[in-house]
């Protein structure tokens, strides 16, 4: 099976921001995926190689039916900005995973941003 350009294209930016981009105990790095019906995020920290907090559109807390996959991925950033408070996260560096800072990848970002984080 022939892996598609896109995805060659995505994994070479991937690679190439991963080795500017490392999240430490003091900034952990906000990793985004984004699949075609989903959206995750995760707090890690590389330095430990431990993930402090996730949470994704399909998060149960969530009722995201309703709204649309852009909507939705600002409720997910607004949740993880959440539950990274309570674990005592305020900063992170983004790691926008290769996709552009655009729709749903820029929506989580702002939600996340206005659920008090900082970049």
């Amino acid at each position: 099976m022939a892996t598609s350009k896109k995805v060659l294209r995505r994994s070479r930016i991937r690679r190439r921001l991963r080795q500017k981009i490392a999240g430490t105990g003091q900034k952990p790095r906000l990793a985004v995926f984004r699949s075609n019906k989903q959206i995750y995020a995760q707090i890690i920290d590389d330095v430990e190689g431990q993930t402090l907090v996730s949470c994704s559109s399909q998060h149960k807390d969530l009722n995201l039916q309703s709204l649309s996959k852009t909507d939705a991925s600002r409720e997910v950033g607004k949740k993880l900005a959440e539950i990274a408070k309570e674990k005592g996260v305020e900063t992170v560096i983004f790691d926008r995973g290769g996709y552009k800072y655009h729709g749903r990848v820029k929506a989580l970002a702002e939600g996340a941003r206005e659920g008090g984080l900082k970049f």
